[in-house]
This record gives structure tokens, sequence and C-alpha cells, in this order.
């Protein structure tokens, strides 16, 4: 299944059923009252945040979501049945947009509920009108239109970590050895085409540490360049970011770790205040201890980790440090 992070949806919901206009007809009763029943309440449009799914790729089938009527009233002062919503379930970090572009929810809690569109209120039967001056009300109230409308949902993943860096710099290979991920890597750009999500077990805790493997970026990036906005979006909801940089890029480290925080400034400008801990992999492809050094003296700022993904060597401390930077919210103990 393709990722699929934004989406537009038209939601009807269903109209209340009309209240029944009815007498009562027993024997040695030729003239009974009024007796029509309630209509039943139509069916809402709902969203519901679940922990199944990670993209809204299974919406993408469809855009009409259009619940049932309420059943009509019957003689006896009997009710139509209600109408069953429709449930549509979305990943945790959807945002729900109105029609002019109004942020109206965002769901980010387990079976976190949102009502798109309420059912129509049902109409009401005439053995309700009757009073002692209109003892045979022959009319009743049809049942009320549901709410409809069109909606974009934007999807944020909810992620406390946030892999960042250039293309094929290895992140995808480190977020493979530092949790049970099996995200898909090789020696070209772009090998991670949408954001892809890892857990690793807290000591103690039963949350799991949640971190994004997100796109590698490019110059202009905030402005939609390569991956681009498709990347940046998932940004917003991290508390920290791995800044993967690759060995091979020698002395221009530096450089490479400023265009990339250029580009996060520049598409939220408070990104760039969120703690990062710069990781240098494949320093096993570099001999030069010299060399590793000498970039090691160029991020005095930061906490700086030397690796190697592929070798599993250096990934102890580096794991150690970000349960450190990024407690855990609550205190949910196992």
């Amino acid at each position: 299944m393709r990722f699929l992070d934004e989406i537009t949806i038209r939601v009807e919901a269903g109209r209340g059923g009309h209240g029944a206009v009815s007498f009562r007809r027993e024997k040695f009763v030729p003239k009974g009252g009024p007796d029509g029943g309630d209509g039943g309440r139509g069916g809402s449009v709902v969203l519901r945040a679940t922990t199944q799914y990670n993209t809204l790729s299974h919406l993408n089938h469809k855009t009409l979501y259009r619940a049932d009527h309420g059943g009509n009233g019957m003689s006896g002062r009997k009710s139509g049945s209600d109408s069953s919503d429709i449930v549509i379930d979305v990943p945790l970090g959807t945002i729900v947009f109105d029609e002019r572009g109004a942020e109206v929810a965002d769901l980010t809690r387990d079976d976190e509920r949102f009502v798109l569109a309420h059912g129509g209120d049902r109409g009401k039967g005439n053995w309700h009108f009757r009073s002692a001056t209109r003892q045979a009300p022959d009319f009743a109230k049809p049942g009320f239109p549901g709410e409809e409308g069109t909606y974009r949902l934007e999807l944020k993943l909810i992620a406390e970590v946030g892999l960042v860096g250039y293309p094929n710099v290895g992140k995808s290979t480190l977020i493979r050895q530092i949790s049970s991920s099996k995200s898909k890597v090789g020696a070209y750009p772009f090998t991670t085409r949408f954001p892809h999500l890892a857990a690793i077990r807290r000591p103690y805790h039963r949350a799991p540490l949640i971190i994004a493997d997100l796109p590698g970026l490019i110059d202009g990036a905030h402005q939609g360049a390569g991956l681009g906005l498709q990347f940046l979006r998932h940004a917003e909801r991290t508390r920290c970011f791995v800044h993967v940089l690759s060995a091979e890029f020698g002395l221009h480290a530096r450089q490479k770790f400023e265009a990339i925080n250029h580009e996060l400034s520049s598409y939220n400008p408070e990104l760039i205040r969120r703690p990062q801990l710069v990781v240098l992999n494949k320093c096993d492809l570099v001999d030069d201890q010299t060399l590793i050094d000498a970039i090691r003296r160029d991020f005095p700022d930061y906490p700086f980790f030397v690796i190697s993904a592929l070798k599993i060597e250096g990934l102890a401390p580096l794991v150690a440090s970000i349960h450190e930077l990024v407690p855990p919210i609550d205190d949910d103990r196992a």
C-alpha cells in the first residue's frame, strides 16, 4: 500500500425519519386518539483515530461517505429505527480542515473521535401534538436533514524523534539496527520514499519511543523540491532531531548540516529550536581518524556521535542519549 498523507472527502449524514400520522383503531372505540410514532435518527459520519493505520492510503478508493436515513414512525406510537453511524478509521496524527481551510480537529489519541456530519434529528409523530382543544391532530413533523460537507484530511505522523539528513547517509540502516523496523535500504537517493515509523523499547516503560525515518532532504525542500513538503510536514510533531551525516562528506559535513537546518527553519522557524543530536555515520569507510576528529571539532555545540550503522558500532551510546533527551511524557511503567 502506497503512502498517502492528504486526501479530501465528501460526507453526508442521514436525514431523520418522518413522524407518522396515525389513529388508534380498536374494537368499540370508533374514533381513537392519535398514536403516530416518531421517526428514527439519521446516521452520522464519524472519524476515529486508531493505531492500526499510519497512512491515509486505505481511504483513497472512496471519497464520498453517505449515511443512511432514519426509519419513519409507525402506528401504535412505534418509533422508526435509528440509522447506524459510518465510522472512518484514520491514523493518529490526522488533522481535519473544513471547506474554508480552518482546522476543526486534530486526532492524536487512540480511539479519539470527531463527528464530521451529525445525523438529522427525528421527526415527531402526531401523538405529540394532542391537547385538550386538539384531540385528533392530523399532522406530524418531518425528519430533519443531516449535515454535510467537504473535508480535507492531512496526516502529520506522531513521532518523538525525527531522523533527518541528506539522501543516502544511512538513516534507514540506522533505524533498522536500533529498532525492529524493516525499512528498505539501498545505495541510491531517496531510498526512503515516505516517512516510516519505528519503535524502540524504553527501559521500565510500556510505551515505546517512536522514531520517524523521514525522507532525505535536498536544497529547496521547504519550497517543495524533491520530497520537500511531504517530509517537512511530518517533522512538526517531533520533540528532537537526530541529524545523520556521512563521514564521506569530509570537511563539508558542517556545510551539509547547516543546509538541512536551513530547510527546517525556512519551513517552520520553531523546528530549529528543538534539540538535535549529530551522528557521523559510515565511519567504517574512512580510515583517517584525523579527519573524523576534525569533523567532530566542527560541532562543539551539539552532542556528537561517531557510528557505523552497517557494522553496529557506536549505537549503544547514541540510543542511551536519545532516551535521556526524550523522556516519557507520562509515567507508564512496565
